[in-house]
């Protein structure tokens, strides 16, 4: 989920941590407890700071194993210890239990969405992306907000998001049904033999599709029950130039995290262009469609690698001429 969500949550099971008879009794402790939980709530996401270190950096580890079972209890620990020193308890067993609520809600619900989690790492090493709720969903914030509004007002917290989570219970099965019966439509109107993955939108009407057969990806939106292909691709055979544009490490952690990625070829003054695109995230900019999330390497006339670069790219192609440099020469290694 985004970010303001994981801090609405981290508010919420604050709320609901007055069910406990003794932090709710406690001098300090609730106060403590909403500490842990609103730290809590992000603390799997400090992996963020891997951007420091690139964009390649940033991807290989984002969600990775950060939201592993281990991270579980290494984050708790360390948010445990912090809030300890800010602001020390002695009922700590009853904060350490609501910062390990905290962390395990934010890993959990990321799991739901089309980035996905390795949450079951070292269990297996797979990326776990359920494509059931978008990375906002407008009413699972407004019911949070909506908690802490009535919080506000005196009501009872605990109750208040005690009923909060339990209207939340059958929402996220409505939306995991309606997923099922959007794949059927797409897998019904496409017809063929595949891999079909069906993405959320900010719109519960909407949604989006890609499709993986043994010759081509398709790519497309179901709007309302209609469903309309956007683009058909070739899946293309690996070649030299390809080969060689996979030993960038860059387009190495690309791969290792993109399970829809598309790849092109293209010969350029400078030699080649070798882009890799994530078939997810197709956008509209400047009335031209695009997708968003690439990789892309330059090699020169005799396949040695030039520039590259791995990321997002908002704009279109006058955006990524800005990042890349035919001319540079990069070493790997």
């Amino acid at each position: 989920m985004d970010t303001a969500t994981h801090f609405a949550m981290g508010f919420g099971l604050a709320g609901l941590a007055h069910l406990d008879p003794v932090v709710a009794s406690t001098p300090g402790l609730a106060e403590a407890v909403m500490i842990g939980t609103v730290i809590g709530s992000q603390a799997p996401d400090l992996d963020g700071f891997t951007r420091f270190r690139g964009s390649a950096a940033y991807i290989r580890h984002h969600r990775g194993v950060s939201h592993s079972i281990p991270a579980l209890s290494i984050w708790t620990a360390a948010v445990f210890a912090l809030v300890q020193a800010i602001s020390p308890q002695a009922h700590w067993l009853h904060l350490l239990g609501w910062i390990f609520a905290a962390v395990c809600l934010h890993v959990f619900v990321d799991l739901f969405n089309a980035y996905g989690t390795k949450g079951l790492y070292p269990f297996t090493n797979k990326w776990i992306a359920w494509n059931v709720i978008f990375i906002f969903d407008p009413f699972i914030f407004a019911a949070h907000v909506t908690g802490l509004m009535l919080w506000g007002a005196g009501a009872n917290p605990g109750h208040v998001f005690l009923w909060v989570y339990l209207s939340l219970i059958p929402y996220y099965f409505w939306r995991w049904q309606v997923k099922k019966r959007m794949s059927e439509t797409v897998r019904t109107y496409i017809g063929k033999e595949g891999t079909y993955t069906v993405i959320p939108t900010l719109s519960w009407n909407q949604w989006t599709f890609v499709v993986q057969t043994n010759h081509h990806w398709y790519v497309g939106e179901v709007h309302g029950g209609e469903v309309s292909i956007l683009d058909v691709f070739t899946i293309k055979p690996e070649n030299e130039l390809i080969a060689v544009a996979k030993t960038d490490k860059k387009v190495q952690a690309f791969l290792s995290f993109v399970r829809h990625a598309h790849v092109e070829t293209k010969k350029q003054p400078f030699g080649y262009e070798v882009r890799w695109f994530d078939l997810r995230y197709r956008a509209r900019y400047s009335g031209k469609s695009h997708y968003m999330f690439v990789a892309v390497v330059y090699l020169d006339n005799d396949l040695n690698i030039r520039d590259s670069f791995v990321g997002w790219i908002h704009r279109g192609e006058e955006q990524l001429a800005k990042k890349l440099d035919p001319d540079k020469e990069i070493q790997l290694g």
